[in-house]
């Protein structure tokens, strides 16, 4: 996919981070947003400053919508799916891009949580994608995104949940994509590895600790997670956009992304090794 002008992008987790850049650099290349979140205040300001980007970059007629889409919920999606295509005729893109974050042991992390974050981290991409694929597939002309992370490389300690949707996303679209090459429909797809974005998905996680250990600081979280996060959402956007054009299998986003993807292939007994004794040094979980 060379240019966006004139397609139709839709984006889940549209509110605030990732989601809202990708879709302030997509219309400001002339490509239509179909946006969608459950955070509704969020995903007003998104539009809002979608419409701004319309009209300062003289893209119109370019159109944007939202919705209210809990991505767990396969029914949802899928009808999502379906109005985006009534409304613009077409849908040329998904970006399965909405995440939350969960912080536990394995021995204290409970079902409640881990389902949440599954539904969400993975069931969320599969289906985005699978409510999604017909329609790119009657376009000819379509891309599958989905968004991993640096934790579907290397496991994580106190992410295991977390470990286990990034991983499953990774695998999930890998095996997507040969199938779609297999099958040359003019659809593909891209699974993306972001490191430390600034975001808010710190903030807005689940915290479990042993009830002997002292509590978790979740505002000490997030101050340590926004210190090690180096890449700026619309970096991460540009560059998420750029692996599209290129039709890359996979893309690494930002310099700390690299760093996990070298450790995993070089050592990964020696990476799991030196993550066990960082976090052990931490007075906070890793996020």
């Amino acid at each position: 996919m060379r240019s966006f002008t004139g397609k139709v992008a839709a984006i889940t987790g549209a509110g605030s981070g990732i989601g809202r850049a990708l879709a302030l650099e997509l219309a400001g290349r002339g490509c239509n947003v179909a946006l969608s979140d459950v955070d509704d205040d969020g995903l007003a300001e998104t539009v809002a400053m979608v419409q701004q980007v319309i009209g300062d970059a003289g893209t119109e007629p370019v159109k944007v919508s939202s919705a209210h889409v809990d991505v767990a919920d396969r029914e949802a999606v899928e009808a999502w799916a379906a109005d985006v295509v009534d409304e613009f005729g077409q849908v040329n893109l998904i970006f399965n891009n909405a995440g939350v974050a969960l912080s536990a042991d394995v021995h204290v992390m409970s079902y409640d949580n881990f389902r949440w974050l599954m539904d969400i981290n993975f069931w969320g991409v599969v289906h985005g994608t699978t409510a999604f694929l017909p329609h790119l597939k009657a376009t000819a002309d379509g891309h599958v995104v989905n968004i991993s992370s640096v934790f579907g490389l290397l496991g994580i300690p106190t992410q295991s949940a977390y470990n286990a949707a990034k991983f499953a996303v990774r695998g999930f679209t890998d095996a997507l994509r040969t199938e779609l090459d297999m099958e040359g429909c003019g659809v593909s797809a891209t699974t993306i590895h972001p490191g430390g974005i600034k975001t808010n998905i710190a903030r807005n996680g689940r915290f479990e600790w042993d009830e002997h250990e002292e509590a978790v600081d979740v505002e000490q979280v997030a101050v340590d997670f926004e210190r090690f996060a180096k890449t700026t959402p619309q970096k991460a956007a540009q560059l998420i956009i750029g692996a599209v054009e290129k039709n890359k299998r996979r893309a690494l986003i930002g310099p700390d992304a690299h760093v996990f993807d070298a450790a995993a292939r070089l050592s990964p007994r020696a990476s799991q090794w030196a993550l066990g004794k960082l976090a052990a040094r931490s007075d906070t979980p890793i996020v």
